[in-house]
């Protein structure tokens, strides 16, 4: 597999912000978002088996994993050999997905956090993956300004998602209207700022 960086550091979004995790960052993404923070993922990195990763990452000396990206699910067989194994070995992990890829066979192994595109991204996710979001998971909007807030909320209308919803908003967009606009809506979300921005690390 094409391994980008593994990596220590606090998980800065999702049901696990906040907590130490090591993190195995893919090569390879099929979108180009407008605020993707991980550009220079798309392309290079370092070609490991799934036996080298796993032993990197035992090396970091931490229990929870997310596997991200990049688009991890591009390289779908290894990333469900490396699944296999982290379970094995009683690892829990997470997988952050922009919802192109089918994910359904990685749920047995770990849970799914579905990034769903918002306009202001300029790309789209596959919405029809929403209704496998199982109560273990979580979807989560990028949120810009009113145009995403509308598409969000459309969304949520019409797929009923039962894991946990989570708006985030775009550094240096104006937070408090998107929070303001979540209590007045009554809206079932989590407003949740980028944890790992605000620190300055990865």
């Amino acid at each position: 597999m094409i391994v980008s960086e593994i990596f220590r550091s606090l998980q800065g979004e999702g049901l696990n912000q906040g907590r130490p995790c090591t993190f195995v960052r893919l090569t390879g993404c099929n979108l180009r978002c407008a605020w993707c923070d991980t550009d220079y993922a798309r392309e290079g990195g370092e070609e490991m088996s799934v036996i080298e990763v796993l032993d990197q990452v035992w090396l970091l000396n931490g229990r929870h994993i997310c596997i991200t990206g990049g688009e991890p699910l591009l390289q779908r067989e290894e990333v469900l050999e490396l699944l296999k194994k982290f379970s094995l070995h009683g690892y829990t992990v997470e997988i952050e997905t922009n919802g192109t890829r089918d994910f359904r066979e990685m749920q047995p192994y770990a849970t799914i956090c579905m990034d769903v595109k918002c306009p202001s991204s300029g790309e789209r996710s596959d919405l029809r993956l929403l209704p496998f979001i199982s109560q273990r998971d979580c979807a989560k909007f990028v949120v810009a300004d009113e145009d995403d807030l509308l598409y969000a909320r459309a969304v949520m209308a019409r797929y009923k998602i039962r894991g946990e919803v989570f708006f985030s908003p775009v550094e240096g967009s104006d937070y408090r209207a998107i929070a303001d606009y979540i209590v007045e809506e009554n809206l079932p979300v989590r407003f949740q700022l980028q944890l790992h921005k605000i620190l300055g690390v990865k």
